[in-house]
This record gives structure tokens, sequence and C-alpha cells, in this order.
């Protein structure tokens, strides 16, 4: 084993660690902000569609993403019923429920990883086949965890949009 190899079996688990305390501080009580919310609601379906069409030739591939982006949206419903909501006269404020979240984070970033592993292996010399960009992206391995964190970030910002338009601005509290 070369001492490169052996360097990265250690720092792979002091950096899932470190992803790991940053998407924790990402869901706390958090002010709600109408363009962060809109921004979520337009960018990660555009995303998803993109993705999608660039997909369009091979449809277990679209398949794949189209199944994790479903799951996704449950869970994003799910995790809307689960967070808490408080007005502070025109502030909003809420508390998503993290274990979701957090969990997709990680498996998109344990994903990515992996894919670094693989590059890494293949330039060593280790892996008996070259890795290509496309057998990447098509892998259901790298679109699950891409379709699931998307399709919940979209239907999270959407529920949190709805929640705000229904919300009547209160005075304010001091």
């Amino acid at each position: 084993m070369q001492l490169t190899t052996i360097a990265l079996l250690i720092l792979i688990p002091l950096l899932i660690w470190r992803i790991y305390s940053r998407v924790k501080r990402i869901f706390v009580r958090q002010e709600s902000l109408k363009w962060k919310h809109a921004l979520g609601a337009t960018l990660f379906p555009f995303m998803l569609v993109a993705a999608g069409a660039s997909l369009l030739p091979d449809m277990f591939a679209v398949a794949c993403l189209g199944g994790a982006a479903v799951a996704g949206g449950w869970l994003g419903v799910f995790a809307l019923k689960k967070t808490r909501f408080e007005n502070h006269g025109r502030r909003f404020f809420f508390k998503p429920y993290d274990r979701f979240g957090i969990v997709l984070c990680l498996l998109l970033a344990a994903r990515v990883l992996q894919i670094g592993v693989e590059i890494y292996a293949s330039r060593q010399g280790l892996s008996p086949q070259a890795v290509t960009q496309e057998a990447l992206l098509h892998d259901p391995l790298s679109l699950v965890p891409f379709g699931l964190l998307a399709a919940y970030l979209a239907v999270y910002s959407i529920g949190m949009l709805r929640w705000r338009r229904a919300q009547p601005v209160l005075p304010e509290v001091e």
C-alpha cells in the first residue's frame, strides 16, 4: 500500500466528520427570508429538469433520477410537517426538521467522496477500468442522492413560500 493511499484512508473519516459538523449548523432556528425560498423553489427544479434532459437517451438513468425526485419530494413534505414555525411581529422564523436534511446532504457528500476515491484509484493504477465522466454521471449511485436532495430542497422551499404567504403580518414585538 502506498503512503498516499494510507493518508487517504485516514483523511476520509475526518472529512466525513467535518462535513457533518458543517451541515448540522445549517439546520438550526433561522429567519425565513422570501428570496432564499424563492431561489430554492426555482433553482432546484431547474437543476432536476436540466439533469433529466441531459440524461434523456438513457431511460434507466432518467427513471432513477425521477424515482429519487419523487422520494425526495415526499421527504420534503414530511419534513415540512415536522418543521417548527414562529412569528415575531414582522419577522418569521423556522426550525427545520434536521434528520432528513442531514442524511440527504451526507449521502450526496459520500457519493462525491466515493467519486474522488474512484478517480484516485484509476489514476494510481489500482482499478482495472478507467473512470469516465459519462459513467459517473449516468450511474444510479450518483443520480439517486442528487435527485433526493434536489427534490427535497425544492419541495421544502415551495412549502416555506406557501407558509409565508399564509401568515398575516403582526405588529412589531418589542
